[in-house]
């Protein structure tokens, strides 16, 4: 069961454009759930982002790494930033959260992901949406899922299809 969230209009209440985003957030180091509640608390705070609605929160296995379990989820939210704006707001957030990159896959305090950027296929050196790897991992599907069930990933179709592909990852929703 998702939690929704309204939309705020812009300042002066007249319309405004915005695209719809997914995030993906994990962490698996400190106090874990604790740093996705805050990190799902700052993108409400973002300017230009609006926090429409997010999964519940879920525990997973570690994948290609070792370390504690994770705890992850996905919001979906409306923002008037282009996808570069929204990824380093993204690593802002990361940073605040004591984040590091010491090598692919590292434990982290947290990680947000920009899975979906509206309709957009994005391909640069700093970015690539959809997520390379949205189809091969249950901590992403699930909960897009639970925001999204008929939900078409740009160039590949609709997620529905890729969930049977996860099912042997362990994952678990949190209570």
């Amino acid at each position: 069961m998702s939690v929704e969230l309204s939309i705020q209009p812009a300042a002066g209440g007249g319309e405004f454009a915005f695209t719809i985003a997914y995030i993906g957030l994990g962490a698996n180091l400190g106090d874990a759930r604790a740093q996705v509640e805050d990190a799902l608390q700052r993108l409400q705070a973002l300017a230009g982002c609006t926090l429409m609605a997010r999964s519940q929160l879920y525990r997973t296995a570690p994948i290609d790494a070792g370390g504690d379990d994770y705890v992850n989820a996905v919001a979906r939210i409306a923002t008037t930033l282009d996808a570069a704006t929204l990824l380093a707001a993204l690593h802002g957030i990361e940073q605040a959260h004591g984040r590091e990159r010491p090598y692919r896959n590292a434990p982290r305090t947290l990680d947000l992901d920009l899975l979906l950027y509206g309709d957009a296929r994005i391909n640069t050196a700093t970015l690539t949406v959809p997520h390379p790897r949205i189809t091969e991992r249950a901590f992403v599907l699930r909960p897009l899922l639970e925001l999204a069930p008929a939900i078409h990933i740009p160039g590949l179709g609709a997620a529905q299809d890729y969930a049977a592909a996860v099912a042997d990852q362990r994952i678990e929703l949190l209570t």
